[in-house]
């Protein structure tokens, strides 16, 4: 399994959105399905969290194997 980097965007989203760590690795731990991004080599995870939908935009880095979260948000 890969260990998860989180962007600096991520961490002062997370305090904006008022979400965890331990919140965003169950969001991904139980995401819904994954679809490319509009940025190349990005992703988008389909998941649930606080009983709305949310978006998981990840990286993965595979030389580090690492997968670097950028940002996540609710859908609205």
């Amino acid at each position: 399994m890969w260990e998860l980097e989180l962007s600096a965007h991520l961490l002062k989203r997370m305090k904006d959105r008022a979400f965890n760590e331990v919140d965003l690795r169950r969001m991904l731990e139980h995401a819904a399905g994954h679809r490319a991004d509009i940025l190349e080599g990005r992703f988008v995870i389909d998941t649930r969290h606080g009983g709305r939908s949310w978006e998981v935009i990840v990286e993965p880095d595979e030389m580090r194997q690492l997968l670097v979260v950028i940002t996540a948000y609710p859908l609205d």
